[in-house]
């Protein structure tokens, strides 16, 4: 991971020599497959643009990221960026809760939300089923967090989660808080999520 900057504003960016199997819900690049890169940018608080694909695909050309890629954003300073690790699974989290929200609560039009962005390491391909359990993983361990902290909702409307892992070898098939990968996972966001709180 490194730091670059675009129109003066910070962005992480990570770079692999092969392509990663990613599953994620950003606004660019989401979903499953390979990847070959990923951004994480700050945007202004006020941001507003209606087209966040665009805008992640015009900073990458800047930053000459080419081939399918993986783009985020956040009014969080991206450079408070906090990497925690746990038996080879490392997560990458920028947490924003200025608004932070229930996910089952009632419709909000016009809040101004902030945002928890996870990028995650995993030393070991998963597989399909294993790679949609880990995101919950993701998800819950984020949320222990925020309720440990008295945090009054369980994230924000617009986190995003990037999960990323070899394409080669054998596959995991759980992806759970009490699998081998998911449990390592869950403590390292847990644990990212924290102390981007405090």
């Amino acid at each position: 991971m490194i730091t670059a900057f675009v129109d003066s504003s910070p962005v992480l960016v990570w770079r692999f020599d092969e392509p990663r199997l990613a599953i994620s819900s950003a606004p660019y690049g989401g979903g499953i497959g390979d990847r070959g890169w990923v951004l994480n940018a700050t945007v202004p608080s006020g941001y507003d643009r209606l087209d966040p694909d665009r805008h992640i695909a015009e900073i990458a050309r800047e930053l000459n990221l080419a081939g399918p890629g993986i783009g985020l954003l956040t009014a969080v300073d991206v450079r408070k960026v906090i990497a925690v690790t746990e038996r080879g699974v490392t997560a990458y989290v920028t947490t924003g809760v200025r608004v932070p929200t229930w996910a089952a609560a009632p419709d909000a039009t016009g809040e101004r939300i902030g945002t928890i962005n996870a990028v995650c390491r995993l030393p070991v391909r998963l597989g399909p089923a294993a790679l949609v359990n880990a995101v919950a993983t993701v998800t819950e361990a984020k949320s222990q967090a925020l309720f440990e902290a008295g945090v009054d909702g369980t994230g924000t409307a617009t986190d995003a989660v990037v999960l990323l892992c070899p394409t080669f070898g054998p596959a995991e098939q759980y992806g759970g808080p009490r699998s081998r990968i998911g449990a390592a996972l869950a403590r390292a966001v847990h644990e990212a999520v924290s102390s981007g709180l405090r």
